[in-house]
């Protein structure tokens, strides 16, 4: 199962290809995708993105986690998570969200088991 592509980018809005959702924030993994919903954990931009933001992404089997921290790189990313992350023996890529997108859609082509948290506004 492939990671899907990311289709398109503005402010607040993110569209993953075969999903018929418009996204502000998503989360995306190999064979699916959802809305990002800072609420279930807690998260704001600062002190960021927690490890249970990336539990489900994880629990995927994910090889590379990328994670877009706004337009304006307004989202926080402690050390705590990127630990997390390697802890699971994952990489994680830590990026503007434009940036991000990028790097995860040339990942996802490659056929890389990349998943990833993206939020599309500041």
């Amino acid at each position: 199962m492939s990671s899907p592509e990311i289709a398109s980018l503005s402010w607040g809005q993110m569209k993953v290809k075969g999903c018929s959702t418009t996204y502000k924030d998503c989360k995306v993994w190999p064979g699916g995708s959802r809305t990002w919903d800072w609420r279930e954990t807690g998260t704001n931009h600062s002190p960021g993105v927690q490890p249970a933001d990336l539990e489900e992404v994880v629990k995927k089997g994910v090889k590379t986690v990328v994670i877009g921290r706004g337009m304006s790189e307004a989202l926080q990313v402690p050390a705590s998570t990127v630990d997390y992350l390697k802890k699971n023996g994952i990489d994680v890529l830590v990026l503007q969200t434009e940036k991000a997108v990028a790097e995860y859609n040339t990942l996802a082509a490659q056929g890389v088991r990349v998943g990833g948290v993206f939020h599309s506004t500041c």
